[in-house]
């Protein structure tokens, strides 16, 4: 945290003191004060789809589909969770958790991620490699509907916001394979 804001004041400090000695200080003023609007109506325009697609994980909730996903995904979990498995609670995270990054809701994905973290922290040595593949996971996540990179790009003036899926899908299958391969070669390789 120390060393981020070091950064972002070198940074700052460097601009101020560039736009200065070259003479653009006035130019710097109204690019920063645009930016600042700019990013404000990137945040209004987020938070909009942000609700939009959370109230979707809500209603998914609400009727069973994310149960009934949540149990076509138990065989999987278990196979790579084998001892948060056994425990009701990171179970029940965990599958929260990987069906909000199905989804593409990250941010409905970190509360369960947190939740499975800590429940699987408690577990002792036996979860430490199941936490490192969650983390895996969660960085590598496999996507189907990409929504928040889908409202970006909305919010970019994308005419085709979910044009992308094709895309996504193969990178994100391919992140996910390297990240579990590479757990699994980590795993033997180093205890």
């Amino acid at each position: 945290m120390v060393f981020m804001t070091a950064l972002l004041l070198g940074i700052y400090l460097l601009s101020v003191t560039l736009a200065l000695l070259t003479g653009r200080a006035d130019q710097a003023g109204a690019a920063v004060l645009t930016g600042a609007g700019e990013a404000v109506e990137l945040c209004l325009r987020l938070a909009g789809s942000l609700c939009l697609w959370s109230g979707v994980m809500e209603l998914l909730e609400r009727c069973g589909l994310a149960r009934r996903l949540a149990g076509l995904l138990r065989p999987l979990l278990r196979r790579l969770f084998p001892a948060a498995s056994r425990d009701a609670a990171a179970a029940d995270a965990l599958t929260e958790n990987l069906t909000a990054n199905l989804l593409g809701l990250g941010n409905a994905a970190t509360p369960a991620g947190i939740r499975a973290a800590r429940a699987m922290a408690q577990m002792g040595t036996a979860a430490r490699d199941e936490l490192c593949l969650l983390i895996v996971l969660n960085t590598a996540s496999l996507q189907l509907l990409p929504t928040t990179i889908a409202s970006l790009r909305a919010a970019a003036g994308a005419v085709a916001a979910f044009d992308i899926l094709p895309a996504v899908w193969i990178s994100s299958l391919c992140s996910l394979a390297a990240g579990l391969g590479a757990a699994a070669l980590l795993r033997r390789h180093w205890p």
